[in-house]
Protein backbone atom coordinates (compact mmCIF):
# COMPACT_ATOMS: atom_id res chain seq x y z
CA UNK A 1 0.00 0.00 0.00
CA UNK A 2 2.62 2.46 0.84
CA UNK A 3 4.47 1.67 -2.54
CA UNK A 4 0.92 2.35 -4.61
CA UNK A 5 0.96 5.41 -2.99
CA UNK A 6 4.12 6.82 -4.19
CA UNK A 7 4.16 4.97 -7.17
CA UNK A 8 0.97 7.15 -8.06
CA UNK A 9 2.28 10.02 -6.72
CA UNK A 10 5.00 9.81 -8.92
CA UNK A 11 3.47 9.60 -11.96
CA UNK A 12 2.02 13.38 -11.36
CA UNK A 13 5.04 14.73 -10.24
CA UNK A 14 6.72 13.07 -13.53
CA UNK A 15 3.95 14.45 -15.50
CA UNK A 16 3.90 17.90 -14.54
CA UNK A 17 8.06 17.93 -14.79
CA UNK A 18 7.89 16.50 -18.39
CA UNK A 19 5.44 19.10 -19.22
CA UNK A 20 7.33 21.86 -17.79
CA UNK A 21 10.00 20.07 -19.81
CA UNK A 22 8.79 20.49 -23.30
CA UNK A 23 7.30 24.05 -23.07
CA UNK A 24 11.31 24.57 -22.14
CA UNK A 25 12.80 22.59 -25.11
CA UNK A 26 12.94 18.68 -26.85
CA UNK A 27 9.50 16.55 -25.29
CA UNK A 28 10.72 13.48 -23.78
CA UNK A 29 8.47 12.20 -26.89
CA UNK A 30 10.59 13.43 -29.33
CA UNK A 31 13.48 12.30 -28.20
CA UNK A 32 14.48 15.31 -25.68
CA UNK A 33 16.10 14.85 -21.84
CA UNK A 34 15.58 18.30 -20.56
CA UNK A 35 13.12 17.17 -18.31
CA UNK A 36 16.51 15.83 -16.27
CA UNK A 37 16.76 19.52 -15.51
CA UNK A 38 12.91 19.58 -14.13
CA UNK A 39 12.95 19.54 -9.82
CA UNK A 40 9.52 18.27 -10.06
CA UNK A 41 10.43 15.22 -12.22
CA UNK A 42 12.96 14.45 -10.14
CA UNK A 43 10.63 14.53 -7.13
CA UNK A 44 8.58 12.19 -9.28
CA UNK A 45 11.39 10.01 -9.35
CA UNK A 46 12.64 9.99 -5.83
CA UNK A 47 8.71 8.96 -5.07
CA UNK A 48 8.89 6.37 -7.50
CA UNK A 49 12.36 5.05 -6.05
CA UNK A 50 10.73 4.66 -2.57
CA UNK A 51 7.65 3.38 -3.65
CA UNK A 52 10.28 0.64 -5.90
CA UNK A 53 11.75 0.04 -2.35
CA UNK A 54 8.55 -0.90 -0.37
CA UNK A 55 7.88 -2.82 -3.29
CA UNK A 56 11.42 -4.82 -3.21
CA UNK A 57 11.05 -5.25 0.53
CA UNK A 58 7.30 -6.53 -0.18
CA UNK A 59 8.91 -9.07 -2.98
CA UNK A 60 11.00 -10.77 -0.44
CA UNK A 61 8.66 -11.72 1.88
CA UNK A 62 5.78 -12.74 -0.28
CA UNK A 63 5.26 -14.17 -3.76
CA UNK A 64 4.81 -11.62 -6.98
CA UNK A 65 1.73 -12.85 -8.00
CA UNK A 66 0.58 -11.45 -4.19
CA UNK A 67 2.40 -8.72 -4.43
CA UNK A 68 1.96 -7.47 -8.35
CA UNK A 69 -1.91 -6.58 -8.04
CA UNK A 70 -1.89 -4.69 -5.35
CA UNK A 71 -0.44 -1.98 -6.94
CA UNK A 72 -4.10 -1.33 -8.71
CA UNK A 73 -3.90 1.07 -5.68
CA UNK A 74 -1.53 3.07 -7.65
CA UNK A 75 -4.27 3.75 -10.36
CA UNK A 76 -6.87 5.23 -8.01
CA UNK A 77 -3.91 7.88 -6.55
CA UNK A 78 -2.80 8.99 -9.79
CA UNK A 79 -6.05 9.04 -11.54
CA UNK A 80 -7.81 10.93 -8.80
CA UNK A 81 -4.00 13.30 -8.76
CA UNK A 82 -4.65 14.12 -12.64
CA UNK A 83 -8.06 14.82 -11.86
CA UNK A 84 -7.31 17.90 -9.44
CA UNK A 85 -3.40 18.75 -10.46
CA UNK A 86 -3.47 17.84 -13.95
CA UNK A 87 -7.31 18.72 -15.31
CA UNK A 88 -7.27 15.38 -16.60
CA UNK A 89 -10.74 15.56 -16.31
CA UNK A 90 -11.89 11.63 -15.14
CA UNK A 91 -15.60 11.18 -15.84
CA UNK A 92 -18.25 8.75 -13.92
CA UNK A 93 -17.21 5.67 -16.15
CA UNK A 94 -13.54 6.50 -15.83
CA UNK A 95 -14.25 5.92 -12.11
CA UNK A 96 -16.05 2.74 -12.67
CA UNK A 97 -13.23 1.23 -14.12
CA UNK A 98 -10.83 1.97 -11.89
CA UNK A 99 -13.26 0.38 -9.71
CA UNK A 100 -13.33 -2.76 -11.88
CA UNK A 101 -9.27 -2.83 -11.84
CA UNK A 102 -9.58 -2.77 -8.05
CA UNK A 103 -12.09 -5.67 -7.93
CA UNK A 104 -10.39 -7.75 -10.28
CA UNK A 105 -7.15 -6.98 -8.16
CA UNK A 106 -8.66 -8.15 -5.19
CA UNK A 107 -10.09 -11.54 -6.40
CA UNK A 108 -6.45 -12.90 -7.88
CA UNK A 109 -4.77 -11.83 -4.45
CA UNK A 110 -8.11 -13.84 -2.37
CA UNK A 111 -7.50 -16.66 -4.86
CA UNK A 112 -3.64 -16.74 -5.26
CA UNK A 113 -1.28 -19.24 -5.15
CA UNK A 114 1.29 -20.28 -2.82
CA UNK A 115 4.67 -19.23 -4.25
CA UNK A 116 7.44 -22.00 -2.81
CA UNK A 117 10.18 -19.67 -1.94
CA UNK A 118 13.76 -20.38 -3.20
CA UNK A 119 16.29 -20.80 0.37
CA UNK A 120 19.38 -19.56 -2.23
CA UNK A 121 20.29 -17.51 -4.79
CA UNK A 122 21.35 -20.72 -7.20
CA UNK A 123 18.25 -22.51 -6.28
CA UNK A 124 16.62 -19.32 -8.09
CA UNK A 125 19.45 -19.45 -11.23
CA UNK A 126 17.94 -23.16 -11.46
CA UNK A 127 14.46 -22.17 -11.65
CA UNK A 128 15.62 -19.21 -14.10
CA UNK A 129 17.46 -22.11 -16.12
CA UNK A 130 14.28 -24.01 -16.76
CA UNK A 131 13.75 -24.60 -20.65
CA UNK A 132 10.01 -23.20 -20.58
CA UNK A 133 11.27 -19.68 -18.81
CA UNK A 134 14.49 -19.44 -21.24
CA UNK A 135 11.86 -19.84 -23.83
CA UNK A 136 9.32 -17.02 -22.59
CA UNK A 137 12.83 -14.56 -21.54
CA UNK A 138 13.64 -15.22 -25.54
CA UNK A 139 10.02 -14.29 -26.86
CA UNK A 140 9.95 -11.31 -24.43
CA UNK A 141 13.28 -10.01 -25.63
CA UNK A 142 12.19 -10.38 -29.13
CA UNK A 143 9.27 -8.48 -28.79
CA UNK A 144 11.36 -5.69 -26.93
CA UNK A 145 13.14 -5.38 -29.68
CA UNK A 146 10.73 -5.81 -32.56
CA UNK A 147 8.38 -2.77 -30.35
CA UNK A 148 12.11 -0.70 -30.27
CA UNK A 149 12.84 -0.80 -34.29
CA UNK A 150 10.05 -1.45 -35.97
CA UNK A 151 6.86 -0.31 -33.83
CA UNK A 152 8.75 2.57 -32.10
CA UNK A 153 8.86 4.81 -35.21
CA UNK A 154 5.78 3.92 -36.90
CA UNK A 155 3.30 4.10 -33.90
CA UNK A 156 5.11 5.24 -31.07
CA UNK A 157 3.58 8.33 -30.87
CA UNK A 158 -0.03 7.26 -31.87
CA UNK A 159 -0.27 4.17 -29.96
CA UNK A 160 0.19 4.08 -26.06
CA UNK A 161 0.48 0.17 -26.64
CA UNK A 162 3.82 0.57 -27.91
CA UNK A 163 5.78 2.21 -25.02
CA UNK A 164 3.86 0.45 -22.54
CA UNK A 165 4.46 -2.91 -24.25
CA UNK A 166 7.94 -2.36 -23.76
CA UNK A 167 8.14 -1.46 -20.02
CA UNK A 168 5.55 -4.17 -19.14
CA UNK A 169 7.98 -6.58 -20.77
CA UNK A 170 11.30 -5.48 -19.58
CA UNK A 171 8.98 -4.72 -16.16
CA UNK A 172 8.06 -9.07 -15.65
CA UNK A 173 11.89 -9.67 -16.38
CA UNK A 174 12.81 -7.03 -13.87
CA UNK A 175 10.48 -8.47 -11.05
CA UNK A 176 12.18 -11.92 -11.25
CA UNK A 177 15.41 -10.54 -11.14
CA UNK A 178 14.34 -8.33 -7.93
CA UNK A 179 12.87 -11.74 -6.26
CA UNK A 180 16.49 -13.01 -6.59
CA UNK A 181 18.27 -10.30 -5.16
CA UNK A 182 15.97 -9.74 -2.33
CA UNK A 183 16.26 -13.36 -1.33
CA UNK A 184 20.37 -12.96 -1.63
CA UNK A 185 19.80 -9.88 0.58
CA UNK A 186 17.79 -11.36 2.88
CA UNK A 187 19.95 -14.32 3.45
CA UNK A 188 23.19 -12.47 3.42
CA UNK A 189 21.40 -10.95 6.36
CA UNK A 190 20.77 -13.92 7.95
CA UNK A 191 24.64 -14.68 8.13
CA UNK A 192 24.67 -16.60 4.79
CA UNK A 193 26.43 -14.80 1.97
CA UNK A 194 24.82 -14.84 -1.16
CA UNK A 195 27.00 -11.97 -3.28
CA UNK A 196 29.77 -14.25 -3.48
CA UNK A 197 27.96 -16.57 -6.50
CA UNK A 198 28.52 -14.54 -10.00
CA UNK A 199 24.77 -15.26 -10.29
CA UNK A 200 23.85 -12.90 -8.03
CA UNK A 201 25.48 -9.94 -9.82
CA UNK A 202 24.37 -11.00 -12.62
CA UNK A 203 20.64 -10.60 -11.58
CA UNK A 204 21.54 -7.23 -10.51
CA UNK A 205 23.35 -6.50 -14.03
CA UNK A 206 19.77 -8.02 -14.97
CA UNK A 207 17.77 -5.03 -13.33
CA UNK A 208 19.73 -2.53 -13.52
CA UNK A 209 19.71 -2.62 -17.31
CA UNK A 210 15.79 -3.34 -17.54
CA UNK A 211 15.07 -0.42 -14.88
CA UNK A 212 16.86 2.05 -17.08
CA UNK A 213 15.00 0.80 -20.34
CA UNK A 214 11.01 0.75 -18.51
CA UNK A 215 11.98 4.40 -17.06
CA UNK A 216 12.62 5.19 -20.84
CA UNK A 217 9.79 4.50 -22.03
CA UNK A 218 7.69 5.16 -19.60
CA UNK A 219 9.19 8.70 -19.45
CA UNK A 220 8.44 8.65 -22.90
CA UNK A 221 4.49 7.15 -22.66
CA UNK A 222 3.99 10.06 -19.86
CA UNK A 223 4.57 12.95 -21.81
CA UNK A 224 2.99 11.31 -24.87
CA UNK A 225 -0.01 10.52 -23.83
CA UNK A 226 -2.74 10.69 -20.58
CA UNK A 227 -1.05 10.14 -16.93
CA UNK A 228 -5.11 8.68 -15.83
CA UNK A 229 -4.78 6.46 -18.94
CA UNK A 230 -1.30 5.24 -18.65
CA UNK A 231 -0.79 4.40 -15.28
CA UNK A 232 -3.97 1.87 -15.57
CA UNK A 233 -3.17 0.50 -19.07
CA UNK A 234 0.47 0.02 -17.56
CA UNK A 235 -0.47 -1.55 -14.21
CA UNK A 236 -2.71 -4.37 -16.32
CA UNK A 237 -0.22 -5.06 -18.58
CA UNK A 238 2.68 -5.39 -16.23
CA UNK A 239 0.80 -7.11 -13.84
CA UNK A 240 -0.32 -9.65 -16.19
CA UNK A 241 3.43 -10.20 -17.80
CA UNK A 242 4.62 -10.28 -14.26
CA UNK A 243 2.07 -13.52 -13.09
CA UNK A 244 2.75 -15.16 -16.27
CA UNK A 245 6.41 -14.77 -15.77
CA UNK A 246 5.95 -15.78 -12.07
CA UNK A 247 3.95 -18.97 -13.06
CA UNK A 248 6.66 -20.14 -15.46
CA UNK A 249 9.33 -19.75 -13.83
CA UNK A 250 8.26 -20.63 -9.92
CA UNK A 251 5.29 -22.72 -10.82
CA UNK A 252 2.63 -21.33 -8.98
CA UNK A 253 -0.41 -22.71 -10.50
CA UNK A 254 0.59 -26.23 -9.49
CA UNK A 255 -1.45 -27.97 -6.77
CA UNK A 256 -4.22 -25.17 -7.52
CA UNK A 257 -7.97 -26.61 -7.65
CA UNK A 258 -10.37 -25.86 -10.98
CA UNK A 259 -12.01 -23.13 -8.70
CA UNK A 260 -9.11 -21.61 -7.63
CA UNK A 261 -7.79 -20.92 -10.99
CA UNK A 262 -10.99 -20.12 -12.81
CA UNK A 263 -11.64 -17.55 -10.10
CA UNK A 264 -8.30 -15.86 -10.76
CA UNK A 265 -9.26 -15.50 -14.52
CA UNK A 266 -12.47 -13.83 -13.77
CA UNK A 267 -10.41 -11.49 -11.67
CA UNK A 268 -8.03 -10.86 -14.81
CA UNK A 269 -10.75 -10.79 -17.25
CA UNK A 270 -12.15 -7.97 -14.25
CA UNK A 271 -9.17 -5.62 -14.56
CA UNK A 272 -9.09 -5.81 -18.37
CA UNK A 273 -12.56 -4.64 -18.49
CA UNK A 274 -11.78 -2.07 -16.17
CA UNK A 275 -8.85 -0.24 -18.96
CA UNK A 276 -11.25 -1.48 -21.44
CA UNK A 277 -13.93 1.07 -20.04
CA UNK A 278 -10.92 3.78 -19.19
CA UNK A 279 -10.30 3.55 -22.96
CA UNK A 280 -13.69 3.98 -24.09
CA UNK A 281 -13.66 7.41 -21.87
CA UNK A 282 -10.41 8.33 -22.79
CA UNK A 283 -11.69 8.28 -26.62
CA UNK A 284 -14.95 10.08 -25.90
CA UNK A 285 -12.60 13.18 -24.48
CA UNK A 286 -10.42 13.29 -27.78
CA UNK A 287 -13.35 13.17 -29.77
CA UNK A 288 -15.17 16.08 -28.33
CA UNK A 289 -11.73 18.01 -27.77
CA UNK A 290 -10.96 17.41 -31.54
CA UNK A 291 -14.24 19.30 -32.91
CA UNK A 292 -14.03 22.95 -32.92
CA UNK A 293 -15.89 25.81 -34.62
CA UNK A 294 -14.51 27.86 -37.32
CA UNK A 295 -16.38 31.19 -38.49
CA UNK A 296 -15.39 33.04 -41.52
CA UNK A 297 -17.09 35.58 -43.48
CA UNK A 298 -17.51 37.20 -46.89
CA UNK A 299 -17.34 41.18 -47.91
CA UNK A 300 -16.22 43.61 -45.25
CA UNK A 301 -16.05 43.48 -41.43
CA UNK A 302 -19.76 45.60 -41.10
CA UNK A 303 -21.39 42.60 -42.59
CA UNK A 304 -19.71 40.38 -40.59
CA UNK A 305 -22.39 38.82 -38.32
CA UNK A 306 -24.98 38.95 -41.03
CA UNK A 307 -22.54 37.34 -43.53
CA UNK A 308 -20.62 34.67 -41.14
CA UNK A 309 -20.82 30.93 -42.02
CA UNK A 310 -20.35 28.66 -38.81
CA UNK A 311 -19.77 24.96 -39.00
CA UNK A 312 -18.48 22.32 -36.81
CA UNK A 313 -15.31 20.17 -38.07
CA UNK A 314 -13.19 18.05 -36.61
CA UNK A 315 -8.79 18.61 -36.68
CA UNK A 316 -8.30 16.63 -39.68
CA UNK A 317 -11.36 18.96 -41.79
CA UNK A 318 -9.59 21.53 -40.09
CA UNK A 319 -6.09 21.11 -41.71
CA UNK A 320 -7.57 20.68 -45.14
CA UNK A 321 -9.71 23.70 -45.12
CA UNK A 322 -6.40 25.39 -43.93
CA UNK A 323 -4.50 23.55 -46.59
CA UNK A 324 -7.16 24.76 -49.12
CA UNK A 325 -7.96 21.03 -49.80
CA UNK A 326 -11.34 21.86 -48.73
Amino acid sequence: MVSSLFIGTSFIFKKKGLLRAAAAGTRAGGGGYTYLLEPLWWAGMISMIVGEIANFVAYIYAPAVLVTPLGALSIIISAVLAHFMLKERLRQMGILGCVSCIVGSVVIVIHAPQEHTPSSVQEVWDLASQPAFLIYVAASVSAVILLIVYFEPLYGQTNILVYLGICSIMGAITVMSIKAIGIAIKLTLEGINQFGYTQTWFFLSVAVFCVITQLNYLNKALDTFNAALVSPIYYVMFTTLTIVASAIMFKDWSGQNASSITSEICGFITVLSGTIILHMTRDEETSSAATGTIIWYDGDSSKALEEAHIISLNTSDYFELLSGEK
